[in-house]
């Protein structure tokens, strides 16, 4: 997992985004379908931050986060020791793992958790319907599929910046590229219905960055992305992007974060899809 190659790759720069979620900021829409002592697998769990807060909600239910990482994984269960001495509370999450494994091939039995879930990762796989099936597979009948998905094409900033435009449509081309779909928060309703779930519950959310800390962080993470990690490294191989057009995009952020009027919101698809019993 992914099966194509990974357009973000685990440089600090993504990994610092990743450390930022939450269930709360991230998973707003299935909270109120979660009760203590559901079991749930968290595919694509990245550095882990969602999944430890969603096994606090749910404990003593067991609770799995995969990732294709084996670097990742390890951070993974560093941030969940450290949340275990800070919870205050004895055995809070004894329930909680973090393991390697390949979406693709989940290493569970059929209807083995309650919930599945996914955040940010069908816009990276080359087949989302197949991954969809697969997280069907090890959810128990009656439980659900929850995934949610940026929609980068609709993602939308001010003040206007045409090299901030361009660095989207290079993103966007290097997804392409790789074999992905950065439009997949539009496309999540469609896969569901074609990996043949019974009922299916979509639904919308924005991440905003406005704030004068917010808009460093964002525009610094993205500018970094531009010019440090693999996806600047792909952008070049793939002949989409030169590094005079990297620095420009990186400066481009740059000069977005530095505006006090500066705005950026990020689009995201959901889907919540109850298993055929």
């Amino acid at each position: 997992m992914p099966d194509v190659p990974y357009t973000h790759g685990h440089h600090d720069s993504v990994l610092r985004s990743h450390r930022w979620r939450t269930a709360a900021n991230s998973a707003a829409y299935l909270l109120p379908h979660l009760e203590p002592g559901q079991s749930l697998l968290d595919v694509g769990c990245g550095p882990g931050t969602i999944t430890i807060d969603l096994a606090e909600r749910l404990a003593p239910g067991r609770v799995v986060g995969v990732d294709s990482s084996d670097a990742v994984v390890v951070e993974a269960r560093a941030a969940a020791d450290l949340a275990r001495a800070a919870a205050g509370r004895p055995g809070l999450l004894d329930h909680l793992t973090f393991e390697v494994g390949d979406l693709f091939a989940l290493g569970f039995e059929d209807g083995t958790f309650d919930v599945v879930h996914a955040h940010q990762v069908l816009q990276h796989v080359g087949d989302p319907v197949a991954a969809l099936v697969e997280m069907g597979r090890v959810c128990r009948p009656g439980g659900i599929v929850a995934a949610r998905d940026a929609d980068y094409p609709a993602m939308t900033f001010f003040p206007p910046d045409p090299e901030l435009e361009r660095a989207r449509l290079a993103y966007q081309a290097a997804t392409v590229a790789n074999g992905a779909d950065c439009a997949a928060g539009r496309k999540l309703l469609q896969w569901a219905h074609r990996a043949g779930f019974a009922t299916v519950t979509p639904g919308a959310s924005v991440w905003c960055f406005a704030t004068p800390e917010e808009r460093a962080w964002w525009g610094g993470l993205w500018a970094e992305r531009f010019t440090r990690s693999d996806l600047a490294r792909q952008l070049l191989a793939q002949g989409i992007a030169s590094d005079g057009d990297l620095a420009s995009f990186a400066a481009a952020w740059h000069r977005w974060a530095a505006d006090e009027d500066g705005w950026f919101a990020v689009l995201h698809g959901e889907v919540l899809c109850t298993v055929a019993g």
